[in-house]
């Protein structure tokens, strides 16, 4: 019983995860919010996402090349490949992309905020959630002392 609690307020948490993306307008491909995942297994939890959900989070420190590829899906995604038409190839312009974030970096709260993740998944949801669960351990047990109990009163 427990683990379906945990899985309603986990898919609770994915559904909001996937507004705040939206609201914060985030979306290209939706990738992101298609493949966000919870596995709920007895009384442990997980949400999983995207490798880069952490860039979704706090944006990406300079330093490194970012896949050029994704970038050039990124700006089909978003419809900018239909702008740029006769101006600037595709692949030209994500190497221009790719080779600003890496001198750069890529500060997320420009271009929609930052902590997607942490806006939706904050300390009191975390404790509303182990607050339930508990709360219906807790019932579960005391319903199984009165019945051994019970037992031994008979």
């Amino acid at each position: 019983m427990s683990s379906q609690v945990l899985s309603k307020q986990f898919e609770l948490l994915k559904d909001d995860l996937i507004k705040a993306y939206d609201a914060k307008g985030m979306r290209a491909s939706g990738k992101f919010a298609e493949t966000l995942e919870v596995k709920v297994q007895g009384l442990t939890a997980q949400l999983w996402g995207e490798d880069y959900s952490q860039q979704l989070e706090t944006g990406r420190k300079s330093g490194r090349f970012p896949p050029i590829d994704a970038i050039e899906q990124w700006i089909k995604d978003k419809g900018i490949a239909n702008k740029i038409q006769g101006q600037i190839s595709i692949s030209s312009l994500a190497f221009l992309i790719a080779r600003k974030i890496a001198n750069e970096g890529w500060k997320r709260q420009e271009y929609g905020g930052v902590e997607l993740i942490s806006s939706v998944v904050t300390d009191e949801r975390i404790q509303k959630i182990i607050d339930e669960v508990g709360a219906e351990q807790a019932m579960i047990y005391t319903t199984d002392i009165i019945k051994m109990v019970n037992e031994l009163a008979i």
